[in-house]
């Protein structure tokens, strides 16, 4: 299975993503990548192809977002051979922090990167994952903490974009998804 397309995958990867209505709330129809992610040799093809688009950008790090966006940073971080950098929920780093708050779709929250993330690289060049964009509030957050700690976010990856919601989203990013979505 490694060595296809983005759009070979397509189907794959949607035959392979649940579907759960009404969670976290009702109106809301979660994705649920588990299943995606316990198909091992479509799992693997994903990094691949991802690995494969980016090995050709500038690229110093790897940002997931929490915690789905770990799921798909880590792996693709250490296939370009780079660092990876959480962005976590507040409360759950360490050492010093940069905040942002951000609205979700069902809510809001609170998104933290350590301060010294970049640490040792001058003007690092950021590729930003997780694993769906609706609203944008998560991934605007996350692009403005990548800032914030001295990073350019130079791309923001998603596996599904949910474009009946992400449509007005502006990011000063660059946005790929392996997935755009209607429904």
């Amino acid at each position: 299975m490694s060595g296809l397309s983005i759009d070979d995958l397509k189907i794959q990867i949607l035959e392979n993503i649940r579907i759960i209505n009404d969670y976290p709330k009702k109106g809301i129809k979660f994705r649920d990548i588990t299943t995606l992610l316990q198909h091992k040799d479509l799992f693997f093809a994903l990094i691949e192809v991802l690995k494969n688009r980016y090995e050709k950008y500038e690229v110093d790090f790897v940002a997931g977002i929490e915690s789905r966006g770990f799921i798909f940073g880590s792996p693709l971080a250490y296939a370009l051979k780079k660092g990876f950098v959480p962005i976590r929920k507040k409360g759950k780093l360490p050492y010093k922090v940069f905040q942002k708050e951000y609205l979700l779709e069902y809510g809001s929250d609170t998104l933290e990167i350590h301060q010294d993330a970049f640490c040792g690289v001058l003007n690092p060049k950021v590729l930003l994952i997780d694993d769906l964009i609706a609203t944008g509030g998560t991934a605007k957050a996350s692009e403005e903490l990548i800032m914030q700690a001295g990073g350019e976010c130079i791309e923001a990856c998603f596996l599904m974009d949910l474009k009946m919601l992400s449509q007005d989203v502006k990011l000063k990013a660059n946005v790929f998804s392996v997935l755009e979505l209607w429904d």
